[in-house]
């Protein structure tokens, strides 16, 4: 296979490997130094990934372009930066940080030979292997002398989770990376466009200190399942790589994949950048019963895309055939675990606290989604039981036999809009609600209000005077997103409950720690509720309680 390979490689024109090297890229920073090296040796490169959360589906997009610059004979290295966890605000803790790069380890080399890359044409190397060296750490000092405190934060402003008070830490982040570009002696940067101000900050300021400027290959970001960034930290977005089949086709059934929309759809995008790519050819099949048509076989993605954007593909269609495909490349990776008790160690090391939680939600952990009897497995009473997220609300209208009732009907992203009774009346006019984006607790058991149920909860933030208000997200969230609470996000504690139970008097004990702040944001023991687009505001009340 390798020598195959080779001879392949050898006999493509200079031309050819360029095309292999940028197709599907969104920006190249020197493409003309990649055709200048390339037509006199192999490109040497190196993509890393900081060792946080549980690597998810998407990084088979930056995989799949890995095996495009192998075809085109380049030399890469793939970097576990462990010491980027840490500096990351702390997304890695470090007494985990050892076990979570063993997890990545396994996990990226089962990703790469699920779509067929062989593991021996690339080099693996861990940042701390050199990074807490003499010379590295004498280089970090005399990059900190030639950079100012707002170009670094600038560069970091991407990818080093943003916070108001920032550690020191983050702002280091962006130096290493730009120096591992010199230590791992390579040509060439990859990864995803989001890395774009780390990447000229390396190019502005390596040559300061006597090091050459890079080449930089960007990636496009690829929407996640709920139409923004696919994240770790929000479980509806992303699909993680021991998901079990029926977990995995409920997601994409959950996906946003609106009919006729190719600028945002994650699941369209994830056939272009994984799928076809993978396959080996541009043909792309969808699969369907004769009494609903047949297949329908697209030349290519452009094909498709165009079909879908005239509204000649159900989106239903297109998420059966991306379910089908996905869970053919993930069922080696499931049976692997599912077969090791060695590897299923290694998760709960890894992440002990995701871990624990799916095995009280009877997920299975580890083992591809069986339900398991670890069901009476304690876990806290926090904001991460809690299922609260974006609603729009499409009508309101008072109850026929409650006058201080409203029923709203709220769209969260699901198949139907759902029924919500809000008491209301008196506090906020219709017009205060019509139209707009709320946060809606999604998992309390729905309730019968004077003989129309209720499926969700519209949350208000009530000051002591009884003045109310909504609590809005920002206004371009989606009805769906996850709203949630820095150091309660799901890849750390698990998923919410599936409904509240009453009798454990959960809400109840969550809601006492529920406030608006100084600056009207709703907050859980003082942290901001959170969306990927920024956080959850009232309008002008302070320090009110949430309910």
């Amino acid at each position: 296979m390798a020598s195959a390979d080779a001879s392949a490689c050898s006999a493509l024109s200079t031309e050819e490997k360029v095309q292999l090297i940028t197709r599907n890229l969104q920006e190249v920073i020197g493409e003309e130094k990649v055709r200048e090296i390339v037509a006199q040796r192999d490109l040497q490169l190196y993509w890393g990934t900081a060792t946080t959360g549980r690597p998810h589906v998407a990084y088979f997009v930056p995989l799949c372009k890995i095996a495009d610059f192998l075809r085109a004979g380049c030399k890469v290295t793939i970097l576990f930066a462990d010491l980027h966890a840490l500096l990351d605000n702390m997304k890695a803790p470090w007494d985990l940080v050892a076990k979570r790069v063993q997890y990545y380890e396994v996990i990226i080399k089962s990703m790469l030979e699920s779509i067929g890359v062989p593991l021996d044409k690339l080099h693996f190397v861990k940042g701390t292997s050199y990074q807490l060296s003499k010379e590295y750490t004498l280089d970090v000092f005399r990059l900190s002398t030639s950079v100012t405190l707002h170009d670094a934060k600038k560069a970091g402003a991407e990818v080093v989770k943003q916070v108001d008070r920032p550690l020191l830490s983050s702002i280091l982040y962006p130096l290493l990376q730009a120096l591992d570009e010199e230590y791992l002696k390579v040509d060439a940067q990859f990864g995803g466009v989001d890395q774009r101000k780390i990447f000229t900050f390396a190019q502005e300021n390596l040559p300061g200190i006597g090091y050459g400027k890079r080449i930089h290959l960007m990636n496009p970001m690829v929407p996640g399942l709920t139409g923004g960034k696919m994240s770790s930290s929000d479980a509806d977005s992303k699909i993680d790589m021991l998901d079990s089949a029926d977990d995995v086709k409920s997601k994409i059934r959950k996906a946003f994949c609106e009919e006729g929309n190719i600028a945002e759809n994650g699941v369209l995008m994830f056939v272009k950048y994984v799928l076809i790519p993978v396959s080996g050819k541009e043909e792309f099949v969808i699969e369907r019963l004769e009494k609903h048509g047949g297949n329908l076989i697209f030349p290519n993605f452009e094909a498709l895309e165009q079909a879908f954007g005239k509204k000649e593909v159900y989106p239903l269609d297109l998420k059966n055939a991306v379910t089908a495909t996905l869970n053919r490349l993930m069922e080696p990776i499931r049976q692997k675990f599912a077969t090791s008790a060695e590897l299923q160690e290694l998760l709960l090391s890894a992440y002990p606290e995701a871990a624990k939680a799916s095995a009280a939600a009877g997920e299975g952990g580890a083992k591809g989604g069986a339900k398991g009897g670890a069901a009476n497995v304690t876990r806290e009473v926090d904001f991460s039981r809690l299922n609260v997220r974006v609603g729009r609300i499409l009508s309101v209208e008072k109850h026929p036999e409650a006058d201080k009732l409203y029923i709203e009907k709220i769209d969260l992203g699901e198949e139907e809009p759902r029924t919500v009774v809000s008491g209301l009346v008196g506090r906020i006019p219709p017009e205060g609600l019509q139209d707009h984006n709320v946060a809606v607790l999604c998992n309390l058991k729905p309730a019968n209000m004077k003989g129309v149920k209720s499926h969700a909860m519209v949350m208000c933030a009530v000051a002591e005077d009884g003045t109310t208000e909504i609590l809005e997200p920002p206004a371009d969230c989606k009805p769906g997103d996850r709203i949630f609470v820095e150091g309660f996000e799901l890849d750390k504690v698990g998923e919410p409950d599936e409904v509240l139970n009453p009798k454990k008097k959960v809400w109840e004990q969550v809601q006492v720690d529920l406030k608006t702040n100084g600056e009207c944001s709703a907050t859980y023991k003082d942290k901001p509720w959170l969306t990927a687009l920024g956080p959850v505001r009232a309008k002008s009340v302070q320090g009110a309680a949430i309910r």
